[in-house]
């Protein structure tokens, strides 16, 4: 039992979605383990294939990717609590704040060298040039990562300008840097402590236009805003929002969208950095980058669409037209098979007798690895022999019994859970339908202890995630 995952894939997809927003920049979201992937290949391909930015949950997923010698500005995309601070300073990863002890914490950290850093003016140096928005080391440091093995990010890249905005929008001043002008974040205080350090932490502000989930209150922003700017050590990189129903399909959705993106624009027009250089503005997610390109702004944060998958079932139609493709197959191979007659009841619970005398093919996957105990329940099929073939029984922890019919396959024939096999194919999205859920969740379901395989089917290569990747 593996998955594998297709790094050229990656690169492919996020070529194509940085085109589609230009000149916007892309920041590749590689959380939960880069949506189940594994998050270091995931991100390494993503900057190979142009975008400038990576974006993380936590602290530790940030310093799991610095761990790898990723060099590429990370952006924190939740709060990060008062005792990761200084982790998040000393791994030179920009965090997202959006409330007053948050700030205030940050404010606290800023003031004091990072200790991780003394004596290693490498580290140094990928630090400062994250702190600055600076994407990646230079050519010759990439060529050489390139040559042990560590993977490399692309060139640095400035900051290009915002895309155009909704009629409907308050529309405050250039906010970004012109395309080809470098981003510095603006920095306040440099007479004080932070002037003694390479470069001031750079910090995203992020406000609620209307998820209700995490943010600041519009009303708010103004002093936050402030609040950075007077903070010694602090450098103020980026103002943000989340949109709720971008992948919508209802005029509902689109109106409460809209109205999302122009509380994003007051809320900004109504601080002391409208109109300013050097500050991102962020608002679309995979859904608002294929359908809203007046949400691009600055920076657009795609996550499920990087993995070749749709946001919804609105958006499969722009997904499939823009030419993105799945990322991820999940494999198995038979283990044994019984031929039984018509009534035989498999697995826990004798819960479905067979209709007619079948082949049950036993397969060792389970839902201890991510296989839903209710897909038998659904009705959720697996191919074998290039056929849907429907579950006997109920799915047990390491095991699933398969009904193949009058098809006898033999011990070791290849499965596959999700990919394609001959003409047949189960994609997550298959599954999401067949569950009532998304595809995120089950991409994200896949469990631990299912091997991801790393291969690019641009070079014909294959090795364990594990190889390149600690701690999974």
């Amino acid at each position: 039992m593996w998955v594998e995952v297709d790094v050229a894939a990656v690169r492919h997809n996020t070529r194509l979605l940085v085109d589609l927003v230009a000149p916007a920049a892309l920041c590749a979201v590689v959380k939960a383990d880069g949506y189940g992937h594994g998050a270091l290949a995931v991100a390494r391909a993503a900057l190979e294939g142009g975008a400038s930015w990576l974006a993380v949950a936590t602290v530790d997923e940030g310093i799991a990717l610095r761990a790898g010698a990723l060099r590429a500005p990370i952006l924190v995309l939740s709060e990060p609590p008062p005792g990761a601070l200084a982790a998040a300073r000393d791994a030179g990863l920009t965090p997202t704040l959006y409330t007053k002890a948050g700030v205030a914490a940050a404010r606290a950290v800023a003031q004091r060298p990072p200790p991780g850093l003394a004596g290693h003016p490498g580290e140094r140096a990928w630090c400062s040039r994250a702190n600055a928005g600076v994407s990646g080391p230079g050519t010759s440091e990439a060529a050489a990562l390139a040559e042990t093995g560590q993977g490399a990010e692309p060139a640095a890249a400035t900051e290009p300008a915002a895309a155009t905005e909704p009629a409907a929008a308050t529309e405050p001043e250039q906010v970004a840097a012109e395309p080809g002008q470098a981003v510095e974040p603006e920095q306040a205080g440099a007479d004080g402590p932070a002037a003694q350090l390479e470069a001031p932490w750079t910090v995203h502000l992020k406000v609620d236009s209307g998820m209700h989930r995490a943010g600041a209150d519009p009303e708010d922003l103004a002093a936050l805003v402030a609040a950075v700017r007077s903070a010694p050590g602090l450098a103020l990189g980026g103002i943000w929002t989340h949109l709720a129903v971008a992948d919508g399909a209802g005029e509902e959705d689109r109106s409460f969208t809209r109205r999302q993106l122009r509380v994003f624009d007051a809320a900004i027009g109504s601080t002391s950095v409208a109109g300013r250089r050097g500050i991102l503005r962020h608002a679309a997610n995979s859904a608002g980058a294929l359908a809203y390109p007046s949400a691009h702004y600055d920076m657009v944060r795609s996550g499920i669409a990087l993995y070749g998958v749709s946001p919804s079932d609105a958006l499969e139609e722009v997904t499939a037209t823009l030419g993105l493709r799945p990322a991820l197959s999940w494999h198995a191979e038979v283990s044994h098979v019984r031929r039984l007659p018509a009534g035989a009841r498999p697995s826990y619970g004798r819960a479905r007798p067979l209709p007619s005398a079948a082949a049950v093919a036993t397969v060792p996957v389970g839902y201890a690895d991510g296989l839903p105990r209710r897909y038998f329940e659904a009705g959720g099929t697996v191919l074998i022999g290039g056929r849907h073939r429907p579950l006997a029984g109920v799915v047990t922890m390491d095991q699933i019994v398969v009904d193949c019919g009058s098809d006898v396959p033999a011990a070791g024939d290849r499965v596959v859970l999700l990919g394609q096999q001959g003409s047949a194919r189960l994609r997550a999205t298959d599954w999401a339908h067949t569950l009532g859920t998304i595809a995120y969740e089950v991409l994200c379901g896949i469990g631990p202890r299912v091997p991801r395989v790393v291969v690019d089917r641009d070079v014909r290569s294959a090795q364990p995630v594990g190889a390149e990747q600690e701690g999974g």
